[in-house]
């Protein structure tokens, strides 16, 4: 596990796929490509427990950590994806610190937390013994909180206190549709909630994501602003790479 790591490097920027096509084949190409982590989306992908355990193997022998969004946050879907073999796990519609302070619980297990014990399938993912999976890579399994509610931009300040929280990801879809104004990215109050997130972000010196990316505009602009982690959907550059294939011959 080596994605704590490189977030540990401040210089350092990170891409992430999101992979919400429920397959091995395709995780495993992308894995392979160099980026920095898969994002296996339940919360939003056709993908049930057999397939996420099959999309998790499918990054061995390859730097590319293997992260989970969850369909929703309880313990018992970051347990069974945790115990998988998942390196992370990605929250989705976090409100308050409260409520983060819990994520952090879920991916620790007692004193520290409250993850149940059952690495049986784990261990042999990363390649060690079962007895010796905790004492590795407790202390390397990451947490990343989705800043995409109106709630959790009002508790930013406090969110990024907490911790155990290792990186915060803009989740632009659902903070604007949260705020009254989906998809309107260019609209003063999204603009408003974007840069306090920013702000706090910088100040707190907590890795900061965004996404998805559609032109090298877009990423240098990012960059500028602070982000480290960057996002893209397999779905959404798979049918853009074809659109441009039919663009060539049309």
């Amino acid at each position: 596990m080596k994605f704590k790591d490189k977030l540990s490097k401040s210089d350092k920027k990170l891409l992430l796929e999101v992979c919400v096509i429920p397959s091995s084949v395709a995780t495993q190409a992308i894995a392979s490509s160099g980026v920095d982590a898969i994002v296996i989306d339940q919360e939003h992908g056709a993908i049930s427990t057999d397939t996420l355990h099959s999309m998790i193997a499918s990054t061995a022998g390859t730097d590319c950590a293997p992260i989970v969004r969850v369909a929703e946050k309880r313990a018992e879907y970051v347990k069974i994806a945790l115990d998988m073999g998942a390196e992370g796990i990605m929250f989705p519609l976090i409100h308050n610190a409260q409520e983060a302070k819990e994520c952090v619980s879920m991916i620790n297990y007692p004193l520290n937390g409250q993850r149940g014990w059952g690495p049986f399938i784990a261990h042999s993912r990363w390649n060690v013994e079962l007895m010796e999976y905790r004492q590795l890579y407790e202390k390397k399994i990451v947490c990343i909180i989705l800043i995409e509610t109106k709630e959790a931009v009002e508790d930013i300040v406090n969110i990024c206190d907490v911790e155990g929280i290792d990186a915060i990801f803009v989740a632009k879809f659902d903070l604007s549709t949260s705020l009254g104004i989906s998809g309107d990215f260019e609209n003063d109050i999204f603009k408003a909630a974007i840069k306090t997130i920013e702000e706090v972000a910088r100040k707190k010196n907590i890795p900061l994501g965004g996404g998805p990316l559609n032109t090298r505009t877009d990423c240098d602009e990012l960059s500028k602003r602070g982000y480290r982690l960057f996002a893209n959907f397999d779905v959404l550059r798979l049918k853009h790479s074809i659109k441009q294939h039919i663009a060539w011959l049309r």
